[in-house]
């Protein structure tokens, strides 16, 4: 697999509500962290995230991450 775009070298920290959304995998995406669609035409998907509870999230937009979507510190390594 190649390798995905690093977006950003920092975590988008977001409020959100319960409910279904896209993290983007490619990294290519203007609509950071979320997908679209940016990855047409590569081996790249998007990835389903099911937000359960209203809060902050840290979304990794360095696409390095272990614990996919969420922000591991891995853009410190990068």
């Amino acid at each position: 697999m190649s390798e995905a775009t690093v977006a950003a070298k920092v975590p988008s920290v977001l409020e959100l509500e319960p409910g279904e959304y896209w993290w983007c995998r490619c990294g290519k995406s203007a609509n950071q962290p979320w997908c679209d669609g940016a990855h047409q035409g590569s081996e790249f998907t998007p990835m389903q995230v099911q937000i359960t509870e209203a809060k902050k999230y840290a979304l990794c937009q360095c696409k390095a991450t272990g614990s996919s979507p969420f922000c591991d510190g891995a853009h410190k390594r990068i």
